[in-house]
């Protein structure tokens, strides 16, 4: 297996209190993985540690064979705020993304925009949550990345909203062939979207696979429920 992130005994510790404990994954290149999880499960310390924001505190982390650091210009990310600048118009964010990545996708990110029904002109500060969030996703898709990562992001939008992110982002890793981690404490989202699962808690990886291996490992049992299942896991 061709793995995008590959890690072993990952830990990280702040002050002491372990958000991340001996973990240890390969995630496979081209797959759309769901980091599923509780508040405080260790789903945002991984993505930061995957991005290289965060050092870990024990064991080891590759990311397209690499450090993260290293990769920085292949990785798309989009946090749990979908953030964007208020005071800046999406033309202007658009250029600023030129500006910033070597390998900027004018085109799609003009040709997306369009297909939102967005003015170019309108300044992000007064979309909606479901448009920040798409402005947000365009940006980091016109990047060009092997890899995009996104940290809860539809969990403050509405059920339409989130169903119209989550269909362009599936559209989006199936066209233009990159590999997606998507953390969500949502499974309906993970469900729509990915093919591989990650259930962290407590800071541990209690499962990791194929969803369809997964769930053939619990006949009758629904995503959710199997879900539940390892979130009751104890360490």
């Amino acid at each position: 297996m061709n793995a995008i992130i590959n890690t072993r005994d990952l830990g990280k510790r702040y002050r002491g209190r372990p958000a991340l404990t001996e973990c240890t994954l390969s995630i496979p290149a081209g797959s759309v993985t769901g980091l599923v999880g509780p508040n405080g499960a260790g789903k945002s310390t991984f993505l930061n540690l995957v991005t290289g924001m965060l050092r870990p505190s024990t064991g080891t982390i590759q990311v397209l064979g690499s450090a993260p650091a290293a990769q920085l210009a292949k990785v798309g990310f989009v946090a749990q705020d979908t953030p964007v600048y208020a005071g800046l118009s999406i033309s202007d964010h658009f250029r600023l993304g030129a500006h910033l990545n070597p390998a900027w996708d004018r085109g799609y990110a003009s040709a997306r925009i369009t297909r939102l029904g967005l003015d170019p002109k309108q300044k992000a500060g007064r979309l909606s949550g479901g448009q920040r969030a798409q402005l947000a996703l365009t940006m980091a898709i016109a990047k060009r990345p092997s890899l995009l990562i996104l940290d809860e992001p539809v969990a403050a939008l509405d059920p339409l909203a989130r169903r119209g992110f989550i269909d362009d982002l599936t559209e989006a890793a199936r066209t233009r062939q990159m590999s997606v981690v998507l953390s969500s404490h949502l499974v309906s989202d993970l469900e729509r979207a990915c093919d591989w699962l990650v259930v962290l808690n407590d800071g541990r990886v209690r499962a990791a696979g194929p969803i369809r291996h997964l769930l053939a490992a619990h006949p009758g049992m629904t995503t959710e429920d199997m879900v539940l299942t390892y979130l009751e896991m104890t360490s």
